[in-house]
């Protein structure tokens, strides 16, 4: 069945907002306790992927998701522009030498779907070049998981008036001035070109599913990436390991 990104929610009117933030905070704590057994056992890791237009608050989710996590194991990785070095190689490489190791969570701000998506609105990559690049994604995809990785993948689905409320925010509030960059509203005024191209995304390569993410407000967004996370962590067979010692024993 295709997916359509209009038949997806930007906000949840089901859920209470007081209730949720309390149902989230434990949740954050579980995915912190779960997370820190993933390091000891360093036998699985995970690795989410976080895509969506200018301001549907990948930053944020990655900050509030984290909170009560080790950050010994953690790497976050922001994918740019490529570098001249990036598009000397594969537009795969840069991806995959910062896969996480056993043990690690990663995230990716942005990911290798910037490979696709940006090139296909902008249009300075030949369309039939673009199109293989869906069926070498699914096929690296399944080549990371192979080695014990489980891939998260989250669509953030904000609308169009709610980016615009915080596009805005960047110019008015100074704390957010940092944020600013003008080339976002240039971004914005090809918004439906870039949700035409991100339905392909979604649809071509689900064979990893995509998550879609209500995120006009940061409450509901954290909430359900979180609770994916933690029922994630809980689908793995994550263990304390044993003691491994030649001088001591391990209490029974």
């Amino acid at each position: 069945m295709k997916i359509k990104i209009d038949d997806y929610p930007t906000f949840d009117k089901e859920l209470d907002k007081k209730e949720t933030k309390k149902k989230t905070k434990n949740i954050l704590k579980e995915i912190g306790n779960l997370q820190d057994k993933m390091l000891a056992q360093n036998k699985f890791s995970l690795l989410l992927v976080f895509q969506g237009i200018d301001a549907s608050g990948k930053d944020g989710v990655t900050k509030a998701l984290l909170k009560y996590c080790n950050p010994v194991s953690i790497k976050i990785q922001s994918f740019k522009k490529p570098t001249e070095d990036e598009f000397a190689h594969d537009f795969l490489w840069r991806v995959h030498k910062v896969t996480p190791g056993k043990g690690e969570l990663q995230v990716f701000i942005r990911s290798h779907y910037e490979d696709i998506l940006v090139p296909s609105v902008e249009k300075y990559i030949h369309a039939d070049i673009i199109e293989n690049r869906y069926d070498m994604i699914n096929s690296f995809e399944k080549l990371v998981e192979s080695n014990n990785t489980k891939i998260l993948k989250f669509f953030l689905n904000v609308s169009k008036d709610a980016q615009k409320e915080r596009l805005m925010e960047r110019i008015e509030l100074k704390k957010k001035h940092w944020k600013h960059k003008d080339g976002d509203w240039d971004t914005r005024a090809k918004f439906d070109d870039y949700m035409a191209v991100y339905e392909d995304i979604l649809n071509k390569c689900n064979e990893i599913p995509w998550y879609i993410v209500p995120a006009d407000t940061n409450w509901q967004k954290t909430f359900f990436v979180a609770d994916i996370v933690l029922k994630t962590l809980k689908g793995l067979d994550l263990k304390w390991p044993d003691l491994v010692s030649d001088r001591f024993k391990s209490p029974k």
